[in-house]
């Protein structure tokens, strides 16, 4: 089974890939950085704000079975301080690219009439949150794409979902705490299990997704995220 993962050079997207080779599943692993991709065999130096269209034309020559789009960027920043060029990479990186991509892996599974596709959104796209009305847009506008294409592609075998991390234990999510304004702490009392989610659960909610005993679960916008999205 071919997989590829997007953003696989660090965090959340390296630790997935790794599980996946773990498993013994033929990872295809891409990101910006040829250094930080070259643990794995097979990878794909690409910026998706500049070239998505490199990545697409791999997809294709490698027959990806299942497409994990993990790359993404995050902005905090007041409304009235946001500017058109962020605004443009933002949308582009975090959803304009993967809807892309799935249109170029999407063929190949159609053949096969199998195929998992599954996005990484964030609880902010699903609650929203103050000061990153960007990155809330672009995650929330992957949920509502994952509904679409499952309904578009369960006559295919195809499945959709979308995992919403909430705070994570990585490099980004520890970045976006000093950007939020509030200590580590602080942020940690508002989550009803007190802890951060660590990257290797998302990369088991993977496993199960792609496994044969998911084939049910299409469309499904699941909230991986220590009940963050319960409430407080």
């Amino acid at each position: 089974m071919n997989i590829l993962v997007t953003g696989a050079s660090r965090g959340i997207g390296k630790t997935i890939g790794e599980r996946l080779e773990q498993a013994g599943y033929n990872v295809f692993a891409s990101a910006r950085n040829e250094n930080l991709l070259k643990r794995f065999k097979n990878f794909c130096v690409c910026d998706l704000s500049q070239s998505p269209e490199k990545l697409g034309n791999y997809i294709q020559e490698n027959k990806i079975d299942v497409l994990i789009n993990n790359a993404g960027e995050y902005i905090y920043s007041p409304i009235e301080e946001v500017y058109p060029a962020q605004i443009e990479h933002l949308i582009k990186t975090n959803l304009e690219s993967p809807l892309y991509l799935i249109s170029k892996a999407v063929p190949y599974m159609k053949t096969k009439r199998w195929g998992r596709i599954i996005n990484i959104g964030s609880i902010s796209g699903v609650m929203g949150e103050s000061g990153a009305s960007l990155y809330s847009a672009s995650k929330a506008g992957l949920i509502g794409a994952a509904k679409a294409l499952a309904l578009e592609l369960a006559e295919f075998g195809i499945t959709v979902n979308t995992i919403n991390p909430g705070w994570v234990e990585t490099e980004l999510g520890n970045d976006s705490v000093q950007e939020s304004g509030f200590s580590k702490e602080e942020i940690t009392e508002c989550i009803p299990q007190k802890r951060f989610i660590t990257p290797a659960e998302i990369a088991g909610m993977i496993m199960y997704l792609i496994s044969d005993e998911a084939k049910g679960v299409t469309g499904q916008s699941i909230n991986l995220c220590a009940g963050l999205s319960v409430g407080y």
